[in-house]
């Protein structure tokens, strides 16, 4: 019996196989998807779509018990409601993929998309194994597309049974919430999770972080009010603190921390979390076997997502880029571009914008001061705070900043921006545009933002390195900074 054959194959059913097919339909190709688990990967059930349901409805929780404390009436949630919030997020979004999808494979005007579930293993640069139940097949594609995705890392001593010790794939799965919780790490999903948990009141968290302070990779300014704002909601940060031990014991989570000063704590918890980063899923489907190179880390070396063998080409977070849900879709799309498009030019990440979902939350594109002292830059920043914009006054939500980084020159080229704040997610993507097209903040400082809108910090930003802010900075001085930073010596810019 002849092999079914296609013209291109993937592996991976999350957001990066997923855009990839729909862009391959685009040029008429005929497709096969295959996912051994569901349709939409962790990126919907456990990662982007799911945590944020749960940090949205945190956070709307806490304003509201809030609201209440303060006329003297108490609120609490359950977790069972909770849940149900994120459990409708979940079915609405899955819903939407899986009809789109089959509505597609029904269609009786074209044949060209075939969803098969099952374990893909590649035979060689042109056949993939499906095995399924107690059957399997063997299938022919011109091109192939590996988007396996990735999984949380776990701590080599410490097994994550989901019922005390969590990754991120379990931690929402819980019954109720926890009256204390530990979480291992704290980057990004680390702080998430504990502003999550913090935000409905019932749980004592606790943060280790092996750093001096949390969000090692982001300028301090920034990771202190983050921190500030946890632990004026409860939350412990073990500062400078290495794990020595984790384990259940009497049905409770113990752990041993050791300092910098040679002293060293044991603690109990009712959960704890693991939140130490993500490996990818490189193993077991063949990568190797069919000579596709990977780095000692286990993922997949590329060049502009296209691997060694040129008919086979990776997506998403089995490569070492950003491990973002809008990167993977990016990288899927564009592969299959490069497959049966015209000429394309190479992905850019430097202005690849990011959310982290915190109290408040956080914005970033491009680089930090940080960044640019690793890398000798000289630049330019404005940074204004929350208190001086209106929108942020109505809201009676002045807790934070724009900070707006440019080269240190007359054109004055847009390098990087973060913000915390209120509605800080809403205007990053104008910056993000300027610094892919590599101009200036001419425009950005000319251009008329409504009123009264969070985007107008960032205008207010761009007004002050072009000299004409409507505050002065040498009058506001503890709310409005403007200088010139070299080698992480910064010196005020005197044309305010």
């Amino acid at each position: 019996m002849a092999k079914e054959k296609y013209d291109l194959c993937i592996i991976g059913g999350g957001p990066a196989g997923y855009a990839a097919a729909m862009r391959a339909i685009d040029f008429g190709k005929t497709v096969v998807l295959i996912e051994k688990n569901k349709v939409g990967g962790a990126g919907l059930f456990n990662g982007a779509l799911s945590s944020k349901s749960f940090w949205e409805c945190s956070n709307r929780f806490a304003a509201t018990r809030q609201d209440l404390k303060e006329k003297g009436i108490a609120y609490s949630m359950d977790f069972a409601d909770a849940k149900k919030v994120v459990e409708g997020a979940i079915f609405e979004r899955k819903f939407q993929l899986n009809v789109h999808l089959n509505l597609l494979q029904r269609a009786t005007q074209s044949k060209l998309i075939r969803l098969e579930k099952g374990e893909a293993f590649l035979v060689n640069k042109n056949e993939v194994r499906i095995r399924k139940k107690n059957q399997e097949k063997t299938i022919e594609a011109d091109f192939i597309i590996v988007a396996t995705g990735s999984r949380p890392r776990e701590l080599p001593t410490v097994a994550a049974d989901q019922k005390y010790i969590f990754t991120s794939d379990g931690i929402e799965n819980i019954s109720d919430f926890p009256k204390s919780l530990v979480i291992v790490g704290a980057g990004v999903i680390g702080c998430e999770y504990a502003t999550i948990f913090s935000n409905f009141g019932k749980t004592k968290v606790y943060l280790i972080d092996k750093a001096e302070r949390i969000l090692p990779f982001e300028d301090e300014d920034l990771a202190k009010i983050v921190a500030v704002n946890l632990e004026n909601n409860g939350v412990v940060i073990h500062r400078n603190a290495s794990l020595a031990r984790l384990e259940v014991k009497d049905g409770q989570v113990e752990y041993e921390l050791k300092y910098l000063d040679g002293s060293s704590e044991i603690l109990r918890v009712e959960k704890a979390l693991l939140s130490i980063g993500r490996i990818p899923n490189t193993d077991q489907i063949g990568l190797r076997e069919s000579g596709v190179e990977m780095d000692a880390r286990g993922y997949v070396k590329e060049e502009d997502t296209q691997t060694n063998i040129p008919n086979i080409f990776a997506a998403g977070d089995i490569t070492a880029n950003i491990a973002l849900v809008n990167v993977a879709e990016r990288e899927g799309r564009h592969a299959v571009v490069k497959m049966f498009g015209p000429p394309v030019k190479p992905l850019v990440y430097r202005n690849i914008s990011t959310i982290m979902f915190l109290n408040p939350e956080v914005a970033a594109v491009g680089m930090n001061e940080q960044d640019a002292m690793a890398q000798h830059i000289p630049i330019r920043v404005a940074k204004i705070d929350y208190s001086c914009i209106p929108r942020a006054i109505a809201m009676r939500k002045t807790n934070g900043f724009f900070k707006l980084l440019v080269s240190d020159d007359e054109e004055m080229r847009v390098l990087g921006m973060r913000a915390i704040g209120e509605h800080a997610s809403s205007a990053i993507q104008a910056v993000a545009l300027l610094i892919h097209m590599n101009k200036g903040i001419h425009e950005l400082g000319n251009m008329m933002h409504p009123h009264p809108s969070i985007t107008e910090g960032v205008q207010e930003c761009a007004r002050m390195l072009l000299g004409k802010p409507i505050y002065k900075s040498s009058v506001f001085k503890d709310k409005l900074k403007c200088y010139r930073c070299v080698d992480g010596v910064r010196t005020p810019l005197e044309n305010l």
